[in-house]
């Protein structure tokens, strides 16, 4: 296959990568910097609905387009970053309110989702449950037009945010969901010491709903991620991998950066911006 020289995603950012900014500083500065994609994290929209729709209203109207979104719940289960509400409808209610939210402003967008820790360890009841959800899950995004994109996350989270951990794990799951509107939200840090990844990858194809990108050193705390470039990932060969198997979506930067000394947040996040696009297009070229 012939690849192009330059990056043939679009750039975008997971307003997670600045939390210490406003929704409103998120548009101002994205757009300042030429990022024209943002993943909406929930948690920075006003709780009042209305003044929530007028802030996606702003961003769309500065001309960013919302790839993706991250709801405040994004398992059906509690887990340690997202314990409440602990009731099972009242979560389905909460991501059903999200996509209500946001979906009319993002033709297409992708919903991210976790399985949630196993319930006491037991991981076959995870799946069967993360099945029985994303059915459900699927049928609420299709109603607006959304999709639904599976997040298998690092073993870092296991028992605590995932029963998942392998590309190969959450194509099983999906496999076994059978919705046209479900895939995998395909996260770099999370998923770039896998076995046999490029075989997994391969094996996606249209399955690829979205691509998250940071990098990795062992990690401080629970949400250590850092600058595309500057650490363990093999970027370049990640960004190949999913652009052979057919992915031509947004490439968004999404860094966690708490409980550590040396914070991403810490730093400039103006030339944070700058410097992951710089990174991404460097990795692509590279290779």
């Amino acid at each position: 296959m012939t690849r192009p020289t330059e990056l043939p995603f679009t750039f975008g950012v997971n307003q997670y990568t600045t939390t210490p900014w406003s929704f409103e500083q998120d548009v101002e500065h994205y757009t300042g910097a030429g990022v024209t994609v943002i993943e909406v994290c929930q948690d920075k929209l006003d709780r009042n609905p209305q003044r929530a729709a007028a802030q996606l209203d702003q961003a769309v109207g500065a001309g960013l387009r919302i790839s993706s979104v991250q709801a405040s719940v994004r398992a059906m289960v509690p887990s340690a970053g997202q314990p409440l509400p602990t009731d099972r409808q009242q979560r389905l209610d909460a991501f059903r309110g999200c996509v209500e939210l946001v979906a009319p402003y993002a033709p297409e967008v992708v919903f991210v989702t976790n399985t949630g820790p196993a319930p006491q360890g037991n991981m076959s009841e995870a799946i069967r449950q993360t099945v029985t959800d994303h059915q459900e899950l699927a049928g609420v995004a299709a109603e607006h037009g959304a999709r639904i994109g599976l997040e298998p996350l690092n073993p870092v989270s296991l028992n605590q945010e995932t029963a998942i951990w392998t590309l190969q794990q959450a194509l099983d799951v999906i496999a076994e969901v059978d919705r046209d509107n479900v895939g995998i939200c395909f996260d770099t840090w999370n998923l770039w010491q896998n076995p046999d990844l490029p075989k997994a990858i391969a094996a996606a194809g249209e399955r690829l709903l979205l691509l998250q990108v940071s990098d990795w050193r062992t990690p401080r705390s629970g949400a250590d991620r850092r600058n595309v470039g500057t650490g363990e990932v093999p970027t370049g060969r990640l960004l190949h991998a999913v652009y052979d198997a057919g992915y031509r979506g947004a490439c968004v930067v999404e860094i966690l950066s708490h409980g550590v000394p040396d914070s991403v947040y810490d730093t400039d996040l103006d030339e944070v911006l700058h410097v992951n696009r710089a990174a991404v297009e460097q990795a692509w070229q590279v290779g």
